[in-house]
């Protein structure tokens, strides 16, 4: 497969590395000059960590050949594949990477962004072919963390969405569909409300910065990759689980609705829970929580 990457930073050198590691032909395309030798580098460090963590299965580094620098655009996406364009956060700017990108690359090209928060029907909106527009964002570090969100716009083809998912699955990532497109998608979503906590803490004196982050790594940082917080509300909620996490606790979350929409939420925890019992989620969580400790030795914390 052929991929052209629209922008070599920090973001575009760890998807080269992705897909490089994986035999794809890649082609990059940046403004600045800087760019070509910093994503070079950055190659050369991101091979011994994708060795150690099994995205590269070999012992020989990826071939030099299958990479490639184009002076622009056209020529990056000419006999593309898959484009991903990792420009920066600019509703203007990424509109008009598209509309070239759009304009150059061959017609059965899905063309995905890395933004980090704005729609993908902002981006599409005017296109000539904004049917295979998508959103693919990656977390950085891009080249070793293995989720990729994924969202389609209101004009966004159904083909285009399953063509990224398959292209991401491809390259060992984790694809997350979301239902709809929301600004920040998900995962920022998340770390904004967090974020937005913990400078308020510092500020109101409730703590300094090492103690939010000691909070947060110390606790519910060491079981938050195996049980995320919804998982999390089911294991407080005792037998009852959700349910009664939610009768006992449902104003620490805000104000809850009633109906559909806490039905929704239930059900969903239920579908992850996957008929493991409480016991049985809290004693995976238990081994879970011990390896973090015993890993978290080894780098002296």
């Amino acid at each position: 497969m052929r991929i052209a990457l629209v922008g070599g930073g920090l973001m575009g050198a760890g998807w080269a590395a992705a897909f490089l590691a994986h035999g794809h032909r890649v082609v990059v395309t940046d403004t600045d000059p800087k760019a070509e030798p910093a994503l070079r580098a950055r190659l050369e460090r991101a091979w011994p960590l994708l060795r150690e963590v099994g995205d590269l299965a070999t012992e020989a580094d990826p071939d030099p050949d299958l990479l490639a620098f184009a002076p622009d655009i056209a020529s990056a996406v000419t006999g593309a594949d898959f484009v991903q364009e990792s420009g920066p956060e600019d509703l203007g700017l990424k509109r008009s990477l598209f509309a070239e990108i759009d304009k150059a690359a061959p017609e059965g090209a899905v063309i995905a962004s890395s933004s980090s928060g704005i729609p993908i029907s902002e981006i599409q909106r005017g296109q000539a072919r904004p049917e295979r527009m998508v959103i693919g964002h990656p977390l950085n570090p891009p080249h070793l963390m293995p989720l990729v969100e994924v969202v389609g716009g209101e004009q966004t083809a159904e083909a285009a969405v399953t063509a990224a998912i398959q292209v991401y699955r491809s390259v060992g990532k984790r694809p997350l569909r979301l239902d709809r497109e929301t600004p920040g998608h998900i995962v920022n979503r998340l770390q904004s409300a967090l974020t937005r906590e913990a400078v308020a803490i510092v500020l109101e004196g409730v703590g300094d910065a090492r103690a939010v982050d000691d909070a947060l790594t110390w606790g519910p940082g060491l079981r938050s990759a195996l049980v995320g917080p919804l998982l999390n509300m089911h294991l407080a909620g005792g037998e009852r689980g959700i349910e009664g996490f939610l009768a006992a606790f449902g104003t620490l979350t805000g104000d809850l609705p009633a109906g559909d929409p806490m039905a929704r939420l239930i059900a969903g925890v239920h579908a992850e829970a996957a008929g493991r019992s409480i016991a049985e989620i809290e004693d995976e969580r238990d081994r879970w929580v011990i390896r973090c400790r015993r890993l978290l030795a080894e780098f002296g914390r």
